[in-house]
């Protein structure tokens, strides 16, 4: 990248900040306004930039992001809060997200079944998990009722591992033509196991060893304060390298550990969200800047009308259907049911398990998944962005309106 680009790009970081609050009072949200720079510089970057660079550094970009976004968004779930509410997340995960899986895949086979069935379960897969970073303003809104806010920090959190298993066997099938050994099966029961058994114990291990670690530091005032925001950063990325380095989920390591430290820690946890207002911000102004850059386009260059259907679907009728009936029962308002329905934006994980599987495995019909993915989430963007704050306030006012006639009726 040259000067005059990173000039540019560090230039909008500024102004961005500079007018954060007058942007937050408009429809406008950072991952849109950072989508549309990173797309008007592709021709500049892409002529000045190695491709070789690019590649790795998109994919570790995203990976830093989600690590980071992870570990604060379960900081600030509160085992006490969960415990009242916990059937809601789990009945989305457990139920929910398998049949947002089938649908999905079905749907994918149907718009496009040259691509066969293998490729329609890795589409299915790969768009499944939600984005924590989209998600923010539902999580950090005080117009959100905390069993809805909790229940979609939650979801994104833990989803991303959960979904791993069939991303995984999407993409072996379709890199084998659908066909596996029985070798390659046990390889792969053995690889979930792992994955979904050791990446919550690194997480765990992590958390409350960190957490009291700080906690002996406070209580014989021998930290500094702003070397709070150290740890924090060393916990979040040492679960993540610690599950990886045993086989387990990196991802699902970063959440548990940061749910671990925020319930295990007995003094203030400011510092954390004073990192992700600052440099946290900026990993994600970054990450959507280069899917604007260099995913989009990509994806735009294989467009055609397949991927923008499948793109509309899986953000409406096959992720709101599943979550919807999933949460029959629960005693929840049909509005609450489809608010958390439709707040399942798609974004990191989407972007970082397509990268990971188109590098790892020889994946057919490439183009058309990551068509798929920059669609999709292109959509999320801006459908999701634009929707928020409306629908945040009328959560609230809803909330509120319940709240006072029951108050009434007593």
């Amino acid at each position: 990248m040259n000067a005059e680009i990173l000039l540019i790009v560090l230039s909008a970081f500024v102004v961005y900040s500079l007018l954060s609050k007058w942007v937050d009072r408009t429809v406008l949200t950072l991952p849109m306004i950072f989508m549309v720079i990173g797309y008007l510089l592709t021709g500049p970057l892409h002529a000045n930039s190695d491709p070789e660079l690019i590649h790795e550094g998109k994919r570790l970009l995203a990976e830093i992001t989600l690590v980071l976004i992870l570990f604060t968004d379960a900081s600030h779930v509160r085992f006490h809060q969960l415990r009242k509410s916990w059937r809601i997340p789990a009945r989305m995960l457990l139920i929910g997200m398998p049949l947002s899986i089938a649908l999905g895949t079905l749907v994918a086979y149907l718009i496009n079944p040259a691509s066969g069935l293998a490729m329609a379960l890795l589409t299915a897969a790969v768009l499944t998990p939600t984005d924590a970073a989209l998600g923010q303003t539902v999580c950090s809104s005080p117009d959100v009722p905390p069993h809805l806010s909790q229940t979609v920090n939650v979801e994104s959190g833990l989803n991303d591992g959960l979904v791993l298993p069939f991303v995984l066997l999407g993409a072996i099938l379709a890199s084998t033509g659908m066909g596996t050994s029985h070798e390659g099966t046990d390889t792969l029961g053995m690889s979930v196991f792992l994955q979904l058994t050791l990446g919550p114990l690194a997480g765990i291990v992590v958390g409350w060893c960190l957490a009291k670690a700080m906690d002996l530091a406070q209580d014989y005032n021998s930290m500094a304060e702003p070397a709070a925001g150290v740890v924090f950063i060393s916990a979040a990325f040492a679960a993540f390298v610690l599950a990886e380095y045993f086989g387990g989920n990196g991802f699902i390591a970063a959440f548990v550990a940061g749910m671990v430290f925020g319930n295990s820690y007995r003094h203030d946890i400011h510092f954390i969200s004073d990192f992700m207002e600052g440099a946290g911000q900026l990993f994600t102004m970054s990450s959507f800047f280069v899917f604007g850059a260099f995913l989009l386009p990509e994806g735009l260059l294989h467009l055609s009308w397949r991927p923008v259907v499948l793109g509309l679907a899986f953000l409406t009728v096959v992720r709101m259907l599943p979550i919807y009936l999933s949460l029959r029962g629960t005693g929840l308002a049909p509005r609450e049911k489809i608010f958390l329905g439709w707040f399942g934006p798609r974004g990191l994980a989407s972007i970082l398990f397509t990268l990971i599987m188109m590098d790892e495995f020889d994946i057919p019909h490439e183009e058309e998944l990551l068509a798929c993915v920059s669609m999709t989430v292109m959509f999320s963007i801006v459908l999701h962005g634009l929707s928020a704050m409306p629908l945040v306030r009328l959560m609230g006012s809803k909330s509120k309106a319940s709240k006072e006639q029951g108050d009434t009726t007593q």
